[in-house]
């Protein structure tokens, strides 16, 4: 029978990402030696860095009012990419989030 892998770890990385933003992410890649969540700590971290500075960018477009519709749909999509990524990592698979630029590998 096959050894069932610990996925708590990289699930809380995804939510602890949906929550606090960078910091989660950055806690456990820092703090825990195991891998697999490391992994998961470093594509959470990636798409936290990334959504910063679209966050950033529609700030700035604000003043062209096209910065509301982009900050609405950028939550949006942190919240469906962190759930899906959180699935995926108790399943035991790893997810790259999409529209992430890839600061760490």
């Amino acid at each position: 029978m096959a050894k069932k892998v610990d996925t708590t770890m990289p699930i809380l990385t995804h939510i602890l990402g949906l929550l606090t933003g960078f910091l989660g992410p950055l806690i456990i890649l820092l703090a825990v030696d195991d891998n697999n969540a490391k992994n998961h700590a470093r594509y959470a971290l990636n798409w936290q860095l990334s959504l910063m500075i679209y966050i950033i960018i529609s700030i700035v477009l604000l003043f062209v009012v096209v910065g509301i519709f982009l900050m609405i749909a950028l939550f949006i999509l942190d919240l469906i990419f962190c759930i899906i990524a959180a699935v995926r990592a108790g399943e035991n698979e790893l997810y790259q989030y999409p529209l992430s630029i890839p600061f760490f590998r």
